[in-house]
């Protein structure tokens, strides 16, 4: 039985090309050294999910395949949630734990730092990432906003507009100013040239608009511009530069985390040319806590991310989603990934025993395992694995002891985060504000000039009255218009009087008839 599950994973695990060790295969809960489980570098741009419960070893994967991924000249893009991958940049320390794992699968440890880039999208340190308004394009913009057709329409037509009047839109506080702007005082101007506006639907964009500038977006659009290409670097020693997108304050601005995203995949997929078939993939990302990608995601939205991931692997760039539960990344999207690492999960309850048994199906058949049994049983570091071999097939599924990671698996200190940033190349590049003259600038000065010039034009009409041309006579003293008033109000408190005292005087004549 060992020597028909050793050559079951020798002859699945066969690749041709540059690979890498992950690990060794486990069996009656002893791992076998001579069953490595290796990775396929040619095959890492076809995407890939690593799950699993929290504390089974999610992270330390990522970060072990990141570090592999780099040591074969491959940059990286992690998505770092914790905070605790900029560890990256540091290298491990060696303990108990680390010699015995490594006794057992018959491999040498030496720790090692990592060519790290600190990015940001908010007020953490690393270097600033912003996209203006017009490279989302009005699609993009409208699915994030979950406009409805004529709501975008809306938005293309103000897209159309600012590209036909030299109106650069830069930031939200642009898109809102010509957004208010066609809605009134542009409002017969616009309509003339391109038909009529809904007020409604001015309305609902800007509540749109100001939720997501609610969630941090202001800070995200504007420029300078983000340039994808600087993702894709080469360190001096060779090694691929991991960019790590310090995030940790994005889990409760979701709406702006997949905002972010989608454009990034869109801007990457636009620029990249198409490459088929490589030796190993120009840029790997990792999209670690992927449910906050998802949970706010409208449908659109994830039409738009599940035609992306389709699409983008033709220009070598792979995408791994890291969660918790499998079944947080939509069944459209889990179809279309080849690399499966599945940590542990926990049967707790009802719900948990549904989702282990769904997991355990979405595997492929072993004569070596209970899957759902298995799935609940496994140790930190330990997972299941299987992945696409060249031709496209899924290779058996393995029980793994995976390596550790030879970097530092814990967070950096702000003085280790100062001195990444202080040698960053982007930091210098990306860390300034431009404030260019846009559409915001550009319809403010156009509605001054017009209150202006109204202005005059009244006090020119003013000045041309045959009344102003005449020396005007000497008010009295009972032309003030304060005398006047006062005068109305007395002659009203005496006539009411009079009428009053006449009335008496008529009843009491009455009386004595």
């Amino acid at each position: 039985m060992n020597a028909q599950f050793t050559d079951a994973i020798q002859q699945g695990y066969r690749f041709k090309g540059e690979q890498a060790t992950l690990g060794c295969a486990i069996l009656n809960g002893e791992a076998v050294a001579d069953a490595p489980v290796h990775l396929p570098l040619k095959t890492m741009n076809r995407h890939g999910l690593i799950a699993g419960a929290t504390g089974t070893g999610k992270t330390k994967t990522l970060q072990l395949i990141s570090e592999i991924l780099s040591d074969a000249s491959v940059p990286v893009l992690l998505m770092d949630i914790k905070g605790d991958l900029s560890g990256i940049a540091a290298q491990g320390t060696m303990n108990d734990k680390i010699k015995e794992r490594y006794g057992k699968m018959g491999l040498t440890w030496q720790p090692a730092a990592y060519p790290v880039e600190l990015l940001t999208l908010s007020d953490e340190k690393g270097a600033r990432l912003r996209a203006t308004v017009t490279e989302f394009g009005p699609i993009l913009l409208s699915k994030i906003l979950g406009l409805n057709d004529t709501q975008s329409g809306l938005v293309a037509l103000i897209f159309k507009y600012c590209d036909d009047h030299q109106l650069p839109l830069l930031d939200l506080k642009d898109f809102i100013k010509t957004l208010q702007y066609i809605g009134n005082e542009g409002k017969a101007e616009i309509e003339k040239e391109y038909g009529k506006i809904s007020t409604t639907s001015t309305g609902t964009i800007l509540r749109k608009v100001i939720e997501l500038q609610q969630q941090g977006a202001e800070i995200f659009f504007g420029e300078p511009s983000f340039d994808v290409n600087d993702l894709i670097r080469i360190s001096d020693d060779g090694r691929g530069i991991i960019s790590i997108l310090r995030v940790t304050d994005m889990q409760n601005r979701p709406k702006l985390f997949s905002t972010f995203m989608l454009q990034l995949l869109a801007e990457l997929y636009a620029t990249c040319p198409e490459e088929g078939d490589m030796d190993k993939p120009k840029l790997v990302m990792f999209i670690d806590e992927a449910h906050l990608l998802f949970q706010e995601a409208t449908p659109a939205l994830l039409q738009q991310m599940e035609t992306v991931i389709k699409l983008i692997r033709s220009k070598g760039i792979g995408i791994f989603f890291c969660t918790q539960n499998p079944q947080d990344v939509p069944a459209s999207i889990l179809g279309q990934l080849g690399l499966k690492i599945q940590h542990a999960l926990r049967a707790f309850t009802a719900a948990d025993r549904k989702t282990i048994k769904q997991a355990a199906e979405n595997f492929p058949e072993t004569s070596f395992y209970q899957t759902d049994e298995l799935l609940t049983q496994m140790g930190i570091g330990e997972a299941l694995v299987t992945l696409l071999n060249e031709k496209g097939i899924p290779t058996p599924l393995v029980h793994t002891m995976l390596c550790s990671p030879k970097s530092r698996m814990d967070v950096p200190s702000e003085m280790e985060i100062d001195t990444i940033v202080s040698k960053s190349k982007l930091a210098g590049k990306y860390n300034r504000t431009i404030n260019s003259e846009s559409a915001y600038e550009i319809l403010t000065a156009k509605l001054e000039r017009a209150a202006r010039q109204q202005q005059e034009e009244e006090e020119q009409e003013e000045a041309e009255k045959p009344s102003s041309r005449k020396t005007k006579k000497e008010e009295s003293f009972f032309d003030n218009p304060i005398v006047k008033q006062a005068g109305r109000t007395a002659a009203a408190i005496i006539t009411r009087s009079l009428l009053g005292a006449l009335g008496l005087t008529s009843t009491r004549k009455s009386s004595k008839r």
